[in-house]
């Protein structure tokens, strides 16, 4: 064996590493992908979000393993549509194509996740699993076939090296697709009487923190996701430089559009750009320059608002994290733009597109292969979605949704377990909520009918009072009991605090609060749209009731300790108590209030 054979065979093993390594890339993205869903959504979902997260590739694994793999990669049956499902897996494992298999497996459940996501916070968790299976199984693994399977656009020349069509348009189209015959989430949209959409609501995301660090698990991941198919060095450094500049120019463009379309640049949309340059390049990542990956870039920078924008406003489909607007949008922008930038100046390219003296003929593979996908996507998901709706039912009730999916589906009081309130306070706060906020009209737009009332449990009986406790005291006559409820800057706490100790008051309650006063804060967007009430600030409540130290003497202890001169100082509450009784010794009204020494052990 010569020294060429020898690195030509070195070289190979090196590749065929990379190329399971980028798998492993490509699998970590699921993270990624749970961290965006969770974080663009309610606190109250996020349990159920990580799980479907998490089943999206365990199901998606159990059924490519039993069909989806033959179906992709398969013996090439009916002229190119399909391949032809094996057990090769399990009959012949010794000279199974273990990194194939490996490789398609994590990105077919990269596909069924891009749905999780536009129909997140209301879908029942059984149906999520069925469709997710579904596309997995079927959807997925055929149309995959035609462009990588050696199927019919592989055949005509057609060119989509990691997905922007074959994965990212396809997950586009079927989450727009059901979150529209799913409804939107209750209280997005305001509706007159008769149902009608009179305004868009913003429904702010619980955690950008987590969101933002998906963003960067996905983009570190996409590394993977475009290089690791590469089969040469220069290839694979092409390719990343490339997934590097599409996406920092979506970003900025989309900083950009939104600081001066709304006065301050958005950070979800900023977050999603990221995603949507990295969709947009994936296609043509390994046969555009620098330059094409820039242009690529900016129009994705601007395909974000105006998705969520044509979405919310137009369309009025609730897409809470973007899902639509990153994946289909750019998936198909992605694909088209191969047909106008890709160049033979890239390592190991042989195609030019139309900038760059190639012509129509690789545009108009393009434009076939995103009509033929995405009308193959559009009717078997649209079936799948019909078929589930009408049997085993496709969206939650509403009592599910306004409580959450964590405690309903999963019996999961809370995701972070160290703030998980009981049950039943849940439960009776979000029925009491949605009586307050959401009227009839929009239960009725949203599931087409009036919602079943939504009543509180009947509290459960008080515990009978221990026979060892005191008798409850006669309260004595006389002294006055007022209580001072002070909300403030939570800066101001321990200030206020050694204030009111130093005039005699030692009982103080606290709670963190959230709220506004008279000037109501800034005018604030999220995601492009208007919040409807004003910002909530954090403060804290600090309730005492007094008898003791007269009122006027507390209230100028209170206000000197508070007091700078400039707007959110904080309010001062006086009210009236008709009466006190401590528990441990049965005092009431004024002796109540004062100190007793504890029984002995």
């Amino acid at each position: 064996m010569d020294l060429q054979e020898i690195m030509s065979q070195v070289d190979s093993e090196m590749f065929g590493i990379w190329f399971l390594i980028g798998a492993a890339l490509v699998f970590f993205m699921q993270a990624g992908f749970a961290m965006v869903e969770t974080g663009f959504t309610r606190a109250k979902n996020a349990g159920n979000i990580i799980m479907k997260n998490l089943m999206d590739f365990c199901i998606g694994t159990v059924v490519f393993m039993l069909l989806g793999f033959g179906l992709l990669l398969g013996e090439d049956a009916l002229g190119g549509f399909i391949g032809l499902p094996t057990m090769g897996i399990f009959t012949d494992y010794k000279n199974f194509d273990w990194s194939n298999f490996v490789f398609n497996m994590v990105f077919c459940a990269t596909t069924a996740t891009i749905v999780s996501g536009a129909m997140a916070e209301r879908t029942k968790f059984l149906s999520y699993c069925i469709y997710s299976g579904v596309i997995s199984a079927v959807i997925y693994p055929i149309e995959a076939h035609w462009i990588w399977g050696g199927g019919w656009l592989a055949q005509l020349g057609f060119h989509d090296f990691a997905g922007s069509c074959a994965i990212h348009m396809v997950g586009g189209i079927a989450a727009l697709i059901g979150a529209a015959m799913e409804g939107a989430r209750i209280g997005k949209f305001k509706r007159d009487k008769d149902g009608k959409i009179i305004k868009v609501r913003a429904i702010q995301g619980h955690n950008l923190t987590i969101g933002a660090l998906g963003c960067f698990i996905l983009w570190f991941g996409w590394y993977g996701f475009n290089g690791a198919a590469a089969t040469s060095g220069p290839q694979l450094a092409s390719i990343f430089v490339t997934t590097t500049i599409a996406p920092a120019v979506a970003t900025f463009v989309c900083m950009i559009f939104t600081w001066i379309k709304y006065g301050k640049p958005d950070v979800s949309m900023c977050l999603n750009a990221s995603l949507a340059g990295l969709v947009g390049i994936t296609a043509g990542c390994d046969v555009m320059d620098a330059l094409g990956a820039t242009i690529v870039g900016i129009v994705s920078g601007l395909l974000v608002p105006f998705g969520i924008w044509l979405l919310d406003h137009k369309l009025h489909v609730d897409d809470p994290v973007g899902a639509v607007a990153v994946h289909m949008c750019n998936g198909i922008w992605g694909t088209f733009a191969v047909g106008l930038f890709a160049t033979s100046t890239a390592p190991d390219c042989t195609i030019d597109g139309l900038f760059y003296g190639g012509g129509f003929n690789q545009l108009g593979l393009q434009c076939l292969a995103i009509v033929a996908v995405g009308a193959w996507t559009a009717i078997t998901i649209g079936a799948t979605f019909f078929i589930i709706k009408k049997t085993i039912g496709l969206r939650a009730s509403a009592e599910e949704e306004i409580v959450g999916l964590d405690l309903t589906e999963h019996n999961l009081a809370s995701a972070y377990g160290d703030f998980a309130p009981a049950a039943d306070t849940v439960l009776q706060q979000q029925r009491q909520a949605i009586r307050h906020s959401v009227d009839s009209s929009e239960l009725k737009g949203v599931y087409g009918t009036d919602a079943e009332r939504i009543t509180a449990p009947a509290a459960a009986p008080a515990p009978a009072a221990s026979s060892d406790a005191p008798e409850i005291q006669v309260a004595k006559t006389g002294a006055k009991l007022t209580k001072l409820s002070i909300v403030c800057k939570q800066g101001k706490l321990e200030e206020l605090q050694a204030s009111l100790a130093a005039v005699g008051i030692d009982g103080i309650t606290v709670t963190q609060v959230l709220g506004y006063g008279t000037q109501m804060g800034h005018t604030t967007y999220y995601r492009g749209v208007k919040q409807e009430m004003p910002s909530l600030h954090p403060k804290v409540k600090v309730e005492a009731v007094v008898t003791k130290v007269p009122v006027e003497t507390a209230l100028d202890a209170a206000r000197k300790a508070l007091y700078t001169g400039n707007i959110g100082d904080g309010k001062i509450f006086i009210y009236d108590v008709e009466d006190v009784v401590k528990v441990r010794t049965g005092e009431r009204g004024y002796d109540a209030l004062q100190d007793s020494p504890a029984p002995k052990a």
